[in-house]
């Protein structure tokens, strides 16, 4: 059986191009760029938003040592998007905010959704909870 589900991400779309980010979001990695290249994801944010995130520094580390460093100009593509890529299970994995709206719109598809309480990288803190869930979501 074959299914898709997403974990506190953007959704693609229904068809047609799917932009990589926001327009917000490239308003706000724009001023980041050196060179056309951001920094590390967990140095976007305040300290106050990443530290939660994470249960010890060692998870923290190998998290932060893994991050490549992406040019801009990858959140400024649209992705292609075949029609009917989506005709079989598709479901959503919310950890919670900013994600709630993409939650929302998976359910007005049709989609199964299920919210296992968290930050955005949850399956680093609860591993076998986000397992059971994806698998979950992806067997109905």
């Amino acid at each position: 059986m074959t299914a898709s589900v997403f974990v506190d991400a953007a959704l693609p779309a229904r068809s047609g191009p799917t932009p990589v980010a926001r327009p917000e979001l490239l308003d706000f990695l724009r001023p980041m760029a050196v060179d056309g290249r951001l920094p590390r994801w967990t140095d976007w944010w305040d300290e106050a938003d990443v530290a939660p995130m994470f249960t010890d520094p060692r998870t923290r580390q190998t998290v932060v040592e893994e991050q490549p460093t992406l040019p801009l100009s990858y959140y400024e593509q649209h992705i292609p998007v075949p029609d009917g890529w989506d005709d079989h299970p598709c479901g959503y994995l919310l950890f919670g905010p900013p994600y709630d709206d993409l939650a929302d719109e998976a359910r007005r598809r049709g989609w199964r959704v299920a919210h296992l309480p968290g930050a955005h990288l949850h399956q680093t803190v609860d591993p076998a909870g986000t397992v059971r869930h994806l698998v979950e979501l992806a067997a109905r």
